[in-house]
């Protein structure tokens, strides 16, 4: 692979990086607010599935003892979102949020339909 091709491709996996880790870490706080602000979208079932789901294979990974698959690839192309920490500090990380995220299906319940609340 060139060293153009491997930094676009470095720069891809970094964008879809980041865009989980914003999708995943601002859904836990917009869930609780807006359940509180009366927001609708925080109670639709698929993006909350989504958001369940992107935290599940997070934890999952963790557990096994291995760093997510994006971390690693973005690593090894550019460096950038990797911290030099054992796997088990990811792990009870993750375990955590995991379990906040689980625990908010219940608090603030997804609506049993795909529209938000009016």
């Amino acid at each position: 692979m060139t060293p153009t091709a491997a930094a676009a491709l470095g720069q891809a996996v970094l964008a879809l990086h980041l865009a989980i880790i914003v999708f995943n870490v601002l859904g836990l706080a917009a869930i609780p607010l807006g359940a509180a602000m009366g927001w609708g979208w925080v109670r639709v079932r698929w993006w909350r599935a989504l958001h369940l789901a992107s935290w599940a294979v997070v934890a999952v990974q963790a557990l096994l003892g291995r760093a997510c698959f994006l971390t690693l690839w973005q690593d090894q192309l550019t460096g950038v979102i990797y911290w030099p920490l054992p796997i088990w500090a990811f792990a009870a990380a993750y375990i955590a949020l995991f379990a906040a995220v689980v625990a908010l299906w219940w608090i603030v319940p997804p609506n049993l339909r795909n529209a938000p609340a009016e």
